[in-house]
């Protein structure tokens, strides 16, 4: 062995240290194969890790070089992004006006302690899928349970949170953008098997076997139109779509929301000051200029003005009645509002004669999709959310709320038999759950697919908080057009 320089050694013992006390943070002992590799690098060099500088050829040494920057800048991203941060922009208008579309985020993975990757062989800054050659990032093999090493804190209520999709586990390709596999395969179902009549008539048993019949059906019709509906696809949790949400509700809370209003425990909380719902907003014929709708904030894609005549019928029933100088009904505009900007149309007398909150016949099915509870968007619950260590007794009612939670998440076998309901084969009635699970909701009430139609998020779904924005960009406007938002520029996430 060549003899070290007292330097070496130096260099040597601090990045064993560093590295031992990274392996401590982590509680991962694996780790500890890498201590031999580090001393040869620094003390013994018998690999010639850089036997490219030796080479008489500049091309060989020019190449190498740039390979050895990549694969070393690769490496320290992978670990940035697992750990400590990573970048998110927001994609949807589901939690304006608090972040807004074309928001870009650094995402703190300390805040709540970040996961040891489920899929640790990945490539870096993608999240499932590998740009233009369309494949998986990942490797599916070895596959790590759940574990969250420690942070700063816990999610605390009214949080803006980062965390993979729920639903995303089963994904029908052609349709990941816009719908979950369960939500799709359940309204496909009910398209090919009529609504029987007078499900409120219906017993618990009836009505569940009215849903597997549905869901059953429409997974059918997926699983055999690979062309129409895209490939199927399992993703690891980690490898599941990142939605951002605020948390409204905590383990073992009970929550309701009652007329747009989420009650914790028979409480009401204090709201988001940029809280949105959908209006239908009408005009006293003129439209709305440009201008006012960028004073108020309203991008083009959430400017929908109802001009189809199919609508005229929808809206006369709403109340719709006003009618311009021709004798045509005045222009109706769908728009999300907060409560400023209501108020600020309300007062214009002079341009806008009527505005009518979204209807919930718009709403689409709640969660759970198996249970027949005629709960909708502004009206829901009381639901009760699982928190670790928890105990409750499974009921008709209550098993298709929670079935998602014992089988998906926790990974049991739950079966339910003429006598009763059976959990990893043993007989029972009651469950106790192994994670904490939280209420995810938008600020946009009426336009964000949220735990209203999917359900709980389980902890280990959890991936950080965004702290910061750094850049905002309007899509709607051009570079010398403000499409730079400059006061949102390193606005902290609140």
């Amino acid at each position: 062995m060549r003899e070290a320089t007292r330097a070496q050694w130096i260099k040597f013992a601090i990045v064993t240290l560093l590295y031992l006390i990274f392996l401590i943070w982590i509680r991962s002992w694996w780790g500890l194969i890498v201590v031999p590799f580090i001393f040869d690098i620094y003390i013994t060099k018998k690999i010639p890790w850089s036997f490219w500088k030796k080479s008489k050829n500049p091309m060989v040494r020019s190449v190498m070089s740039w390979v050895d920057a990549i694969v070393f800048a690769l490496v320290a991203v992978y670990f940035v992004n697992i750990y400590i941060f990573q970048n998110y922009q927001i994609p949807s208008s589901s939690l304006e006006k608090s972040l807004l579309v074309g928001d870009f985020l650094y995402v703190s993975k300390m805040s709540y302690g970040p996961r040891v990757p489920n899929t640790p062989l990945s490539m870096p800054l993608t999240q499932h899928t590998l740009p233009i050659l369309n494949t998986k990032s990942y490797i599916e093999w070895p596959q790590w349970k759940y574990k969250r090493v420690p942070g700063f804190g816990k999610v605390e209520r009214n949080d803006i949170v980062v965390f993979n999709f729920p639903a995303g586990d089963t994904v029908a390709v052609n349709y990941q953008q816009t719908t979950d596999f369960y939500s799709l395969a359940y309204s496909e179902g009910r398209q090919k098997y009529p609504n029987p009549i007078g499900m409120d008539t219906l017993t618990r048993e009836q009505q569940k076997a009215v849903y597997d019949l549905y869901y059953a059906g429409g997974r059918q019709q997926i699983m055999r139109n690979p062309k129409f509906y895209g490939e199927v696809l399992y993703r690891p949790v980690d490898r599941r779509e990142n939605y951002v949400k605020r948390c409204v509700g905590l383990p073992g809370d009970t929550l309701q929301i009652v007329n747009g209003q989420v009650m914790i425990d028979g409480k009401a909380i204090e709201n988001p000051e940029n809280l949105q719902f959908n209006y239908f907003v009408q005009t006293t014929g003129a439209y709305i200029p440009e201008e006012m709708f960028r004073e108020l904030g309203i991008s083009k894609d959430d400017q929908m003005l109802l001009q189809d005549s199919g609508w005229e019928g929808e809206l006369l029933e709403m109340g719709f009645s006003y009618r311009d100088a021709s004798g045509r009904l005045a222009p109706v505009y769908h728009l999300p509002l907060t409560k400023k900007m209501y108020d600020t149309l309300s007062a214009n007398k002079k341009l806008i004669s009527k505005i009518i909150i979204e209807p919930e016949i718009y709403a689409g099915q709640m969660y759970p999709l198996n249970l027949y509870t005629k709960w909708d968007r502004s009206n829901y619950g009381p639901i009760w959310i699982p928190a670790k260590g928890a105990t409750i007794t499974l009921t008709a009612d209550n098993l298709p709320i929670y079935e998602r939670c014992i089988v998906a998440y926790e990974k049991n076998k739950l079966e339910q038999k003429e006598d009763g309901i059976y959990i990893n084969g043993q007989k029972t009635d009651q469950y106790t759950f192994q994670m904490d699970y939280y209420w995810m909701m938008g600020d946009n009430r009426h336009n964000s697919a949220d735990s209203r139609y999917w359900g709980f998020v389980p902890e280990d779904h959890v991936v950080g908080k965004p702290i910061v924005v750094w850049l905002s960009l309007d899509k709607d406007r051009g570079w010398f057009d403000g499409k730079i938002r400059w006061n949102r520029i390193f606005k902290w996430v609140g």
